[in-house]
């Protein structure tokens, strides 16, 4: 029951200063500046797609920005997901390397060529 009485006393003491302020004291927020002129207006053409299939057990997610895929992730069932990436834009697959994760290492072998 003590415990009650004590709370009440230690937030009064705790707000005193806040209520001790007069209003002549207190100063105006300062107004916000408009945005600068020279910013860009949101492009929506620079937002990735993401394209999600799923196929025999795995997940395959495809980023694209403009049409054009620079990003493979590739989740299976059972196993550590893995991403590809287009560094070159050349249309190159190589793994990202993530700290914890051993560099993957993917067949690149041609099957067939036409």
């Amino acid at each position: 029951m003590l415990r009650y009485p004590v709370f009440l006393a230690v937030l009064s003491l705790l707000m005193t200063p806040a209520l001790a302020q007069n209003a002549s004291e207190r100063q105006p927020l300062p107004v916000v500046p408009p945005p600068p002129p020279e910013m860009a207006p949101f492009d929506a053409a620079l937002e990735p797609e993401v394209t999600i299939r799923k196929r025999e057990g795995e997940t395959v997610e495809e980023h694209r920005i403009k049409g054009k895929l620079y990003m493979i992730k590739v989740t299976p069932e059972h196993g550590v997901p893995y991403v590809l990436i287009d560094r070159q834009g050349d249309g190159v697959f190589t793994t990202m390397d993530t700290p914890g994760n051993p560099a993957l290492s993917v067949p690149m072998w041609v099957i067939g060529t036409f």
